[in-house]
């Protein structure tokens, strides 16, 4: 028999940079566990899931995280008093912080949530990669944080063109001379702030794992593909799964040594010569996790199941060959719909 809950969840922005928030929710919506109610949790009235059918039940309007951890946790409290929440699952990196810093009083509150340590989230991000790889023994490309636009002419004294620019929470550029540089660091540090992370361009093809740690150092899942269509932003428009030991027994790994807790994407280049080069560790669910899910492994399902304390059996298995493809597809709704959301706060 499966048990009503009531799951709260971001990310609900899927256009062609997506959010994980419509594929999680697929994922759940799957589940034989659970009788879920989702709610969604919207920072702009555009983001598609909030009119697309049969996706969310209900929509609450948040304020960004920049706008403080405090004022974004104050308003799930307000929305927890209306229509009690039993999981949340935040799924961009930009509001992870706040809401791991609340975990206890979301706990307190009766929210549930499954996030990695503040110490796992801060020591895998961009700009302290290098470190990480030297602690955990693992194959990462050299780079460095920059905060002055007159550090770009000294580049050339460390890295070879091209080079990636990374921002430090989203955004990737690979930069064939300075004057890109330049470019693309002024485009990343005004929308995600400094630094800019420069790192050493590895070629080779992109290969990415979905993961789920249980916070002990054992994998609850994992599911490796490999990109086939990339868009302008970099995102997977198309993936498939892949028969690959060498990138699990990698994922396991790195959950092992860091016990992380909570889901997990591995970016990583594989070289003609079958080397891994860890790029990025993203401290949540990607937004290709429905191809996991596909495969067999509902990853979506144990993360809730996790939260709420419950047994998980490690999933093992997962077909090989399988393949996504997202869509755009033009979504009617009435405007009555939309203001109601802009000026009440909620749908």
């Amino acid at each position: 028999m499966s048990i009503k809950i009531t799951v709260a969840l971001t990310g609900l922005n899927n256009t062609d940079n997506p959010g994980p928030g419509v594929p999680v929710i697929r994922g759940i919506r799957e589940s034989a566990s659970f009788d879920a109610r989702i709610l969604g949790l919207a920072y702009e009235n555009l983001e598609p899931a909030i009119y697309m059918d049969g996706v969310v039940d209900k929509t609450f309007q948040v304020p960004y995280p920049s706008e403080g951890s405090d004022v974004l946790v104050k308003r799930i409290l307000e929305i927890h008093k209306k229509d009690p929440i039993d999981v949340l699952i935040p799924n961009f990196d930009a509001e992870l912080y706040a809401f791991m810093r609340s975990e206890r009083v979301l706990e307190q509150a009766g929210i549930h949530t499954f996030l990695p340590t503040l110490e796992q989230f801060e020591e895998r991000h961009k700009s302290n990669l290098p470190e990480y790889g030297k602690k955990y023994d693992l194959a990462v490309p050299f780079s460095k944080d920059i905060t002055r636009i007159d550090e770009i002419g000294k580049l050339k004294d460390e890295f070879d063109y091209p080079l990636m620019v990374k921002g430090k929470f989203y955004d990737a550029y690979l930069a064939y001379n300075e004057e890109q540089v330049r470019m693309n660091y002024n485009k990343i540090s005004a929308k995600w702030g400094l630094p800019v992370i420069i790192q050493e361009f590895i070629k080779g093809t992109e290969v990415n794992v979905v993961a789920l740690g249980d916070g002990k150092g054992n994998t609850i899942g994992a599911v490796p593909m490999r990109k086939q269509f990339i868009t302008d932003k970099g995102k997977a428009w198309s993936g498939i799964t892949l028969d690959n030991k060498k990138l699990l027994d990698l994922t396991y790994k790195i959950i092992k040594a860091t016990k992380w807790r909570g889901g997990m994407e591995v970016e990583l280049v594989k070289t003609h010569k079958n080397e891994l080069y860890i790029i990025e560790i993203n401290p949540r669910i990607p937004a290709w996790v429905y191809l996991a899910v596909g495969a067999g492994q509902n990853l979506p399902e144990a993360l809730v199941k996790l939260a709420l304390g419950m047994e998980v059996e490690p999933l093992k298995d997962y077909e090989v060959g399988k393949m996504f493809i997202r869509y755009s597809y033009d979504l009617i709704t009435d405007l009555k719909e939309f203001e109601k959301l802009s000026t009440l706060g909620e749908l």
